[in-house]
């Protein structure tokens, strides 16, 4: 399978104003690209891409003042195959976890699990483990979060989610990482393209957010606002929060006017 991906996003900026992009496919899928990853911008302008901390493709530039407009386009392989579903994976006890998950355990800016812990336990502390045990917080979340991009709301924490019970596909990821962490999985948040492929979506395409738990000795996906497998995730970042997977972060006060995403399969792929 083939799938054709992009987006364009226009600002405008009363200022030069830096500008920090998390918009390109992550690293683990580059070798799926079919031919460059291209990022373009109008007005031109001199752009620098280097690793973060976790591993994501950032790239830097200075907004000029004005309109800038940011383009993405690419074209990747993919298995057409839907999210793996291991129900055999196990929970590893905290003092058998590789030292590199013991981060994924603590709260941050978003997974407030200070708020969160006395009820995750009271919740999902005396059943199964495991696999089970993370698709029964999915199921919650799933059903407890009313959905709708009117409820979108960029301060909105893991606890307020619980509390407000309606969010977008961010939230849905902040709370069942947060409750994760809170029972001792390892939990990491994820954004990126998933189209409606095998899935027929109403309404504008946009990205997505997810998670992947660390069970057994590997990562696996799951997503709370879908809570099903899904067909052509295009990964582009991972971290604790939506804070450190932004898709755009700005260093001055601007405007977002425009956003568009793209997320097709190609015909005959």
């Amino acid at each position: 399978m083939r799938i054709h991906a992009g987006c364009q996003i226009t600002y405008d900026c009363p200022q030069p104003t830096p500008m920090l992009l998390a918009l390109s496919p992550h690293p683990s899928r580059v070798p799926d690209l079919i031919g460059p990853h291209r990022m373009t911008f109008d007005p031109p302008l001199l752009a620098h891409d280097y690793s973060d901390g976790f591993g994501n493709r950032c790239t830097r530039i200075l907004a000029p003042a004005g309109r800038l407009t940011i383009t993405t386009d690419f074209l990747i392989r993919d298995t057409g195959a839907t999210d793996p579903v291991i129900p055999a994976a196990a929970q590893r006890p905290v003092e058998a976890l590789p030292d590199p998950m013991l981060v994924w355990l603590l709260g941050s800016r978003y997974c407030d699990t200070d708020r969160l812990t006395e009820l995750a336990w009271r919740m999902f502390g005396h059943g199964p483990t495991g696999w089970a045990r993370v698709q029964a917080i999915c199921d919650f979340v799933h059903n407890h979060i009313a959905f709708g991009y009117e409820h979108a709301r960029a301060t909105r924490t893991a606890a307020e989610a619980f509390e407000e019970r309606r969010g977008v596909c961010r939230d849905y990821a902040h709370l069942a990482v947060a409750l994760c962490r809170c029972v001792n999985i390892p939990a990491r948040y994820c954004t990126g393209y998933l189209g409606d492929i095998g899935v027929p979506v109403a309404g504008p395409m946009d990205f997505a957010a997810w998670f992947e738990v660390f069970l057994d000795d590997r990562w696996h996906t799951f997503d709370a606002r879908n809570n099903t497998p899904r067909i052509g995730r295009i990964l582009m970042a991972r971290g604790r929060d939506a804070t450190d997977v932004a898709l755009v972060t700005t260093f001055g006060p601007c405007t977002m006017t425009g956003f568009s995403v793209t997320t097709d399969e190609v015909p005959g792929g």
